[in-house]
This record gives structure tokens, C-alpha cells and sequence, in this order.
């Protein structure tokens, strides 16, 4: 790995935590508000620096206003800015009641001093694929225009690429080619972001980098036809240092000895 002479920002991504009103809410057989708490205990051990955290979606498995308050008074112990976008199961005016503060709600830039993060909402409002309305591509026209001289990291919820899941890839970003096209204009993007797969992933397309995180709850298999649980991965968060000259380091880190029984009479997920 090459030297590097500034302090990179810290970021943390948390992702698909799918909290329920109630603290003993479960989805497919695991305590989600469990196994959140137990990726953050697992964050604050190992992250002494954090710059931002970014949560990208499937904050809350019922869309309830409880969940979007316990979820920000767990990240409230961090003392460290957080910024939310919107996954499928959630729906942004209880987030907006919660947050107080749409300047932290996707659509919005995060602007550093050698970065930028521009986080979008790929979400439509009771269904489960993806799609970006007109006004979220000119959002991120403009965003990466104005963001030039800058490395730009672009976070969303669901996948812009297929995973390799055939049941998954049924809810890639409906519109993908739109998105792409925004992007292909610009030389300064670096990386992009996404939760949803439940799953961790990291490749390249043209000179970006797409990184997928692990949910805080159940893991999906990777590469299954049909919907299928990885029992032998436990929950996760991924972080990333972002360095003054674009390069980024990034790694999942993930709980041991969470074990639970599958409930597969659970739909929703």
C-alpha cells in the first residue's frame, strides 16, 4: 500500500438495520435491534476517528417513527455527524420528523475539504425496487458539477449494478442507465455506495469503485438464484478512509457468535 502524507476522513457506512416500533422485532427469526446494538458496540471499539456516518437505507424495518428515534439515539453515542438515505421499507416524512433536519436527509452533498458525498434517494415509496425520479438525476447532474476539484463519493440504497442474484437483481435501479450516464460524464467520481443486498462486494467499473456493505441484521447469500440466507456470515458494518489524493482504503468488519433460528414464515424482507 502507498504512503500517504495527510490523515484520510474516516467514514463509517451502516446499513439494512430494519428496526421495528418495538425492541423485539424480528426479521426472519433475528432481533434487529440485537444485532444493531451489538455492530455499534463493535464500531466503537474499533473506530476512534470517525468523520461521518453515513446510513443508507433500511433503517427501519415498519417505517415508524419509534425505530427512527432509537436508531438515532444509538448513534447519538458516537458524537459524530450522520447523514440518512432512504431504503424501500422506510418512508422519509417520519425520518423527517425524527431528524428535524433535511439538510441530513438524501438528496444532499456532504462537502469536506478534498471530498464529496453526495447521497441520493433510489427509493419509491412502498415498493421494493429502485428508481430515481427526474429531479434526484438533476440533483446529482448538478451536485457533481458543482463538486469538480473535488473526489466525489455517490451513496443510494439499492444496487445501480446486478449482484450476481437472480432474485435480488429483480430489484436493481430500475432506471440504472439514466444513473450511468450521469456518472460517465465525470472523472472526478471515485466511489459508489449502496446497502440493500444485505451482502459485501467490491469491484470496478471504468476507474470507480463499487462497494456494496453488509446489513447490521440477516445476511443474504451471495450469488443464489432464489432468496437464501448466509447463516455462516454474521452482521456487519463496512468503513472507508478517504485520502487527499482520491485513494480509498475500505473494509468490512464484522460480530461473532450471532446465531439464530431462521423464521422463513416471515415475508417483507
Amino acid at each position: 500500500m502507498k504512503k500517504h502524507e495527510n490523515k484520510p476522513l474516516r467514514v463509517v457506512q451502516i446499513s439494512d438495520c430494519h428496526l421495528f416500533s418495538s425492541t423485539e422485532g424480528r426479521l426472519l427469526g433475528l432481533n434487529t435491534e440485537d444485532s444493531l446494538r451489538l455492530v455499534l458496540e463493535k464500531v466503537k471499539r474499533e473506530q476512534t476517528n470517525i468523520d461521518v456516518i453515513l446510513a443508507t437505507g433500511d433503517i427501519a424495518q415498519d417505517a415508524s417513527e419509534v425505530a427512527y428515534q432509537r436508531f438515532q439515539q444509538h448513534l447519538a453515542q458516537f458524537n459524530t455527524p450522520n447523514y440518512w438515505l432512504q431504503g424501500n421499507h422506510d418512508i422519509t416524512q417520519p425520518i423527517l420528523n425524527t431528524l428535524n433536519n433535511q439538510s441530513h436527509l438524501s438528496p444532499c452533498v456532504i462537502k469536506f475539504a478534498k471530498w464529496q458525498i453526495i447521497m441520493l434517494n433510489s427509493s419509491v415509496e412502498y415498493e421494493v425496487p429502485g428508481k430515481f425520479k427526474p429531479e434526484e438525476l438533476a440533483f446529482l447532474q448538478s451536485a457533481l458539477e458543482k463538486s469538480k476539484g473535488c473526489h466525489v463519493m455517490v451513496c443510494l440504497h439499492h444496487h445501480p449494478v446486478p449482484m450476481g442474484c437472480k432474485w435480488l437483481d429483480t430489484q436493481v435501479v430500475r432506471n440504472a442507465v439514466d444513473f450511468w450516464q450521469v456518472i460517465d460524464q465525470f472523472s472526478h467520481i471515485k466511489a459508489i455506495v449502496w446497502g440493500h443486498v444485505h451482502q459485501e462486494s467490491d469491484r470496478m467499473r471504468n476507474s470507480v469503485r463499487l462497494l456494496s456493505a453488509p446489513s447490521t441484521c440477516v445476511q443474504f447469500k451471495p450469488l443464489s438464484n432464489d432468496f437464501a440466507v448466509d447463516e455462516d456470515v454474521s452482521p456487519g458494518y463496512r468503513w472507508f478512509d478517504l485520502y487527499d489524493n482520491g485513494d480509498i482504503v475500505s473494509q468490512v468488519s464484522r460480530v461473532e457468535g450471532v446465531k439464530f433460528t431462521i423464521d422463513w414464515t416471515v415475508k417483507g424482507y
